[in-house]
């Protein structure tokens, strides 16, 4: 310990041993009565501790009075200083020296009993401070709630200085710092306490009002760093795969914080952070530089020296930690890792909060987007559409780089169906994709389940050019069954060395059923919709065959049985006018018979439809109508056979309709074609109110629309006439794969 030069003359250390014992009894009196009343007055504890420290050095004639505070660290803090002539400067206030070897303050923090020293005998880094005018010194502990807490250092240049009875007259100023410092910390426990409940109504009240939770991590951050007073204070949550993740950061300066929230460290080696995991205990780490294996919390270019860490725990688990470091002027508070645990405890329902709150708005969004993807399903959107919907959605939910949806070939290659970015860089769809190599959708084929790989670039195989381009780190992939068999694959990736999350299989599941369930849905929809186009390609070509039986055959045997009833008439003689008559009717009988038999064949196929195309066809059906009929018709050259002959019959069914029921006083038919569809509206000024339910006419022609993948719709108001309209695509349906 450093000491000022003094000594003083023989006659003044002679006055201190042999003075009036009542006048030093009334000078000690008189100092502790000074004491005592600025005690009353509830100074801050610096100035007791100088007030102590002057008191002591005059009522005793030291050379140098200190008063020191022992740490957890084995060392000690300088709290106050005094020096009799100045010559020279004892350690200044604040300063922080090791405790070791042989001298007073070592001595006190070691047997807890006041302690002389002859500095001949002295020894350690405190006794090294010394300027070499200091021959003794004395020291006294302070004791606060039965625990050493710091100690009273006098120190003398000779022996003859020294007061007798020194140890018991600084008793009395010892128990006054005793008194002020434990007044003082039961004021700092109440300020801590009210600091620590205004930091948790603040991070509540966040919570109350659903703050997202980064915000609410970086808040917890903030307010334990302010009330411990850290230089960095970071959040982490611990990972599945030894791992931590920053989620909340706060810096006591405007340097850049070295680990920002979204940083990844692995855990391992001698560090708060890896050392909390393991224990689930408060850590402390102090000028260690094996704090310097692993995640990095001591960083020499900011000058962090300290570490501190608390777990964070919820539920029983350990979820996470605090991590708190300290500059080398600053190190952290003796009890700093308690009140860090402690302080985390009643913040960790807030986290839990936050936790359940995020979890149910990550729900809410995944079932937002599972309803915008199963509406697609229900309105029948084809395959293309819903995985494109499925691609997108899963990939902005489930915070991916990358989505694609695949679908299988025979030999295990992979057809890009839909693909979505969020860099901008989405693979077109129809990429094929080569069977083989380590990637997750040849896995998912060869094993029909879901499949993942966590690495580096390349890791998904050499022949997953496309991923390797797009610099994907990790990926999963999910099978899709659709009618039982395999049909292709959901992939997410990340560009990012860390895994993407746990879980992420069962929530893309919900995605790929809906998929499938479109799949199989636009498959049988399909396949229905081709069963029916062979049931009117087979009606038709019936048709078509009964029309040309009629003519070839029925028509032709009446044609002749005409002509052999006409040569009769000529053969007859002019009497037989009876018989004539018989032939004349016989001969009309059959005109009629012939023309309903080709009525009847034209109804069976039309000719005019088949020689010159839809527009003469309804030319001939409006000269037939029972109704006037106005014709609009814009249509540019012939039309595929099946959708004019469902067009034909769509107008005539309708015609026959007006005539029968309507009482119109005219009928007016449109027909128009864009680029893919032909739009058919037959509309009359009739009584209204059909039904299409009560007539097979109507229902027929439905089917024979639908199966074409054409829509029907009709609108008949009563009183209000009737419109139909017909939309049918100028292509087939596909047959199914």
């Amino acid at each position: 310990m450093s000491a000022c030069r003094g000594g003083g003359s023989a006659a003044e250390a002679e006055a201190r041993k042999t003075g009036p014992a009542d006048e030093g009894i009334a000078t000690e009196l008189e100092a502790l009565r000074r004491v005592a009343t600025l005690l009353a007055g509830g100074p801050r504890p610096e100035e007791v501790f100088s007030a102590v420290g002057a008191e002591v050095g005059r009522l005793l004639m030291v050379d140098v009075a200190v008063l020191v505070r022992y740490d957890l660290a084995r060392a000690v803090t300088i709290l106050a200083t005094w020096t009799r002539t100045g010559a020279v400067t004892p350690p200044r206030v604040g300063s922080r020296l090791p405790l070791g070897g042989r001298n007073a303050s070592t001595l006190i923090f070691q047997t807890g009993r006041p302690a002389r020293i002859d500095f001949a005998d002295a020894s350690g880094p405190l006794a090294d401070a010394h300027d070499g005018q200091i021959r003794w010194s004395l020291g006294v502990p302070i004791i606060v709630e039965g625990r050493i807490w710091g100690g009273v250092i006098v120190a003398y240049g000779s022996a003859t200085s020294m007061v007798a009875d020194a140890e018991s007259r600084l008793a009395g100023f010892t128990e006054l710092v005793a008194t002020a410092v434990a007044n003082a910390q039961a004021r700092l426990e109440l300020g801590k306490f009210v600091g620590e409940q205004e930091a948790l109504r603040r991070v509540a009240m966040m919570v109350a009002r659903a703050a997202a939770p980064e915000e609410v991590f970086a808040a917890i951050a903030a307010e334990e760093g302010r009330l411990l007073g850290s230089d960095l204070t970071v959040m982490f949550r611990y990972d599945p795969d030894q791992a931590a993740t920053a989620i909340g950061a706060w810096s006591r300066t405007d340097r850049p914080i070295p680990c920002p929230a979204g940083t990844r460290e692995r855990l391992g080696g001698q560090n708060v952070i890896s050392l909390v995991h393991a224990t689930g205990q408060p850590i402390r780490i102090d000028d260690d530089a094996n704090a310097r294996e692993g995640p990095a919390e001591v960083t020499s270019d900011c000058g962090i020296r300290s570490a501190i860490g608390a777990p964070i725990t919820i539920e029983g688990r350990l979820w996470g930690a605090i991590r708190m470091e300290f500059s080398p002027d600053e190190p952290p508070p003796p009890d700093a890792e308690t009140r860090l645990a402690a302080f985390t405890e009643l913040i960790a329902t807030a986290i839990a909060n936050t936790n359940a709150r995020a979890a149910l708005r990550g729900f809410a969004e995944e079932q937002a987007a599972l309803r915008r993807v199963a509406t697609l399903v229900a309105r029948a959107a084809t395959p293309e559409e819903v995985s494109a919907a499925v691609a997108e959605e899963a990939g902005r939910l489930l915070g991916a780089h990358h989505a694609w949806m695949t679908r299988y070939e025979p030999d295990g290659a992979a057809r890009l169906v839909a693909t979505w970015s969020s860099t901008g860089a989405a693979v077109p769809a129809g990429t094929r994709l080569s069977p083989g190599g380590r990637n997750v959708y040849t896995l998912v084929f060869q094993t029909g389940r879901t499949a993942r790989i966590d690495g580096s670039p390349g890791a998904l195989g050499p022949d997953c050019e496309i991923a390797s381009e797009l610099g994907v780190r990790a990926a999963v992939g999910v099978p899709v069954s659709a009618g039982g068999r395999l049909w292709g694959a959901m992939v997410v990736s990340s560009t990012q060395e860390e895994p993407l999350p746990a879980g992420i299989e069962a929530r893309l599941t919900g995605f790929t059923e809906l998929a499938a369930t479109a799949i199989a849905n636009a498959e049988a929809r399909a396949a229905l919709a081709a069963s029916r186009a062979r049931v009117v390609a087979a009606s038709d070509a019936t048709r078509h065959r009964i029309e040309r039986n009629v003519h070839d055959g029925a028509q032709q045997r009446l044609v002749s049985l005409a002509l052999r009833v006409s040569r009769l008439k000529t053969v007859l003689p002019p009497e037989a006018t009876e018989l004539t008559g018989h032939l004349d009717r016989a001969a009309a009988e059959i005109s009629r018979v012939l023309d309903e038999l080709r009525e009847l064949a034209r109804g069976l196929h039309p000719p005019a439809l088949t020689s010159g195309g839809l527009r003469p066809a309804l030319k001939t059906l409006a000269r037939r109508s029972a109704v006037p009929v106005r014709l609009d018709i814009a249509l540019d050259g012939r039309l595929p056979e099946q959708v004019e002959r469902a067009a034909y019959f769509a107008v005539a069914e309708s015609l026959t309709n007006v005539a029968k029921y309507a009482q119109a006083g005219v009928v007016d038919v449109e027909a128009r074609t864009d680029e893919r569809e032909l739009r058919l509206c037959v509309r009359d000024d009739g009584v209204g109110g059909a039904d299409p339910g009560r007539g097979s006419g109507l229902i027929a022609l439905t089917d024979r629309i639908e199966a074409l993948g054409g829509r029907l719709g009709l609108r008949s108001p009563p009183g209000g006439g009737t419109t139909l309209r017909v939309a049918l695509p100028l292509t087939t349906p596909p047959e199914p794969r």
